[in-house]
């Protein structure tokens, strides 16, 4: 998947060492599922559509071959729907689906927490701060993309610091379903505010190190997006 080339800086008289962060090189498969992964996720292929192959192809400049390698990636992560003879799908979300898949990612989540908060170096704390500062005035700002965007990275960067594969491997091929739910499901003013307070708590307890506190921060904020997510669906049931 994604080269990492991890540059080290070198020190030079006067200048403090700066440190060394990886610069991801993105392969044309990478960037391409990226991409429809994204417009997936932020609905800009709504749930039921069928995937405009040959729109996605002029778009993105690339043929049929690597647009059908990335949607069978984004069918075993569950976003597409693919039917024999008949092309891809975006898949459907479904209540049922989601009140199996959010609990299963709150496990994860919370082991991400534990395992994080073990292996964490100070650099990466700086990195979640930073970050976490961005998704704060983004909340301020009410810009609800970017803040998505921002918060969406902080669990990312959680998760990579974890330093399991076989955690990562698990939580990629849920993740996607769950920011999709979320993403379509409108916050109300309030629940934006708890959430926003819930990720001060989880950069807290990370920073204190303190593993058991953040895998129930995670696991609790989890469990708070699905029921703003089954309300939002609930009510568009309703609506139908």
């Amino acid at each position: 998947m994604s080269h990492e080339i991890t540059v080290t800086a070198t020190r030079t008289r006067g200048r403090a060492r700066t440190p060394a962060e990886p610069i991801i090189r993105r392969t044309l498969h990478d960037e391409l599922l990226e991409r429809i992964r994204q417009m997936i996720i932020e609905g800009a292929l709504p749930p039921g559509d069928k995937v405009p192959e040959k729109q996605l192809c002029e778009r993105f400049g690339v043929s049929r071959t690597p647009l059908r390698e990335a949607l069978k990636v984004l069918a075993s992560e569950g976003l597409v729907t693919l039917t024999p003879n008949r092309g891809a799908t975006i898949a459907d979300l479904t209540l049922d689906d989601l009140e199996q898949a959010f609990p299963v990612m709150g496990a994860l989540e919370a082991l991400s927490g534990e395992l994080a908060c073990a292996n964490i170096t100070d650099s990466e704390l700086a990195r979640i701060r930073r970050v976490h500062e961005k998704m704060v005035a983004h909340y301020e700002a009410r810009e609800l993309a970017p803040y998505f965007r921002t918060n969406q990275k902080i669990h990312e960067l959680i998760l990579a610091a974890a330093r399991n594969r076989t955690l990562s491997s698990l939580y990629r091929s849920l993740e996607g379903r769950i920011r999709q739910a979320r993403y379509l499901a409108n916050m109300s003013a309030t629940r934006w505010a708890q959430a926003v307070q819930e990720h001060e708590r989880i950069l807290k307890a990370l920073e204190a190190h303190d593993g058991a506190a953040l895998a129930q921060i995670l696991k609790s904020h989890l469990a708070n997006k699905f029921e703003t997510v089954k309300e939002a669906l609930t009510e568009s049931y309703r609506a139908k």
